[in-house]
């Protein structure tokens, strides 16, 4: 992989990594305040919807959204250029 094409795949995976980003906070922010607006009585067992969701629920958003990426987009590659040197 020559220099070109590990600064392409450097490029992508932050796109990616903002898209992320952008999708996690839509997704609080709707967890949040949306849900709240949408059911403020709504409740599981004394805590309510809202603070499941916005807590909790971006969490597995995030863990998820993380694994995703990780499988399609992120891709192992040397970061040097391919010459290994006898030191550290």
């Amino acid at each position: 992989m020559n220099t070109q094409e590990k600064y392409r795949q450097v490029r992508r995976e932050a796109k990616a990594t903002g898209t992320l980003l952008l999708a996690l906070i839509a997704f609080w922010l709707f967890a949040g305040f949306g849900a709240y607006a949408l059911w403020p009585e709504a409740a599981i067992g004394f805590i309510p919807l809202w603070a499941i969701l916005a807590s909790l629920g971006v969490w597995a958003f995030a863990i998820t959204g993380v694994i995703l990426l990780v499988r399609s987009v992120f891709r192992d590659m040397p970061l040097g250029d391919g010459e290994v040197s006898g030191r550290d």
